[in-house]
């Protein structure tokens, strides 16, 4: 294994290179591999991304097993159950965050399969959480007759949460709260950037 590490730098610049050398450049930059290759570090975030989804396994060359599918509640006590088990700040991705992965500079476009092989390319939990609710005046009368002071608002709020699309980039906050998504969980970068 320690013999591809150094090659993956020249392989990521040739997967960012094209028009705009030097943005790709700057991409490629932002991102490398752990020591141990297991996990993919964003530079300019501090983060580190596991190169696979809860339920798969990093073998050493690319994910095996089955992706975990788990409602918004379950997604929620993994990463923390996580994090108390590791002693590391585990959590559920936002939304923009889960977005920086998709590169769209790939036809057609999705995770880079270099940096992330074999991942599902499908909706994947966030935990940004919708937190503007449409004003309602509280003072008509058929809001107060009715209790109806932006009740539905903060329900949909309640039974909904935000997804990304790994395949697209596209974040909906419309998605029930009960559906079996993948988890892609994340952590801060450790200092030194290793493992």
């Amino acid at each position: 294994m320690k013999t591809l590490l150094p090659l993956i730098p020249p392989l990521l610049v040739a997967l960012f290179s094209g028009p705009a050398q030097a943005a790709d450049s700057q991409v490629a930059a932002d991102w490398s591999l752990s020591a141990d290759g297991a996990y993919v570090l964003d530079q300019r975030a501090g983060l580190a991304w596991p190169r696979c989804v809860e339920g798969m396994q990093w073998n050493g060359k690319t994910c095996t097993g089955q992706p975990l599918l788990l409602d918004r509640a379950e997604a929620t006590a993994l990463a923390s159950e996580r994090w108390k088990a590791e002693g590391v700040g585990w959590r559920i991705p936002r939304a923009a965050e889960l977005q920086r992965l998709v590169d769209k500079s790939l036809s057609p476009p999705g995770l880079n399969p270099i940096l992330f092989p074999a991942a599902p390319g499908q909706w994947h939990w966030s935990s940004t959480a919708n937190v503007s609710a449409p004003s309602v005046n509280q003072y008509t009368y058929g809001n107060i007759a009715q209790s109806r002071a932006g009740d539905g608002a903060r329900q949909a709020a309640m039974i909904n949460g935000w997804a990304v699309n790994l395949s697209t980039g596209e974040a909906r906050g419309d998605a029930a709260r009960a559906s079996k998504l993948p988890v892609r969980l994340v952590r801060p970068m450790p200092v030194g950037g290793g493992k």
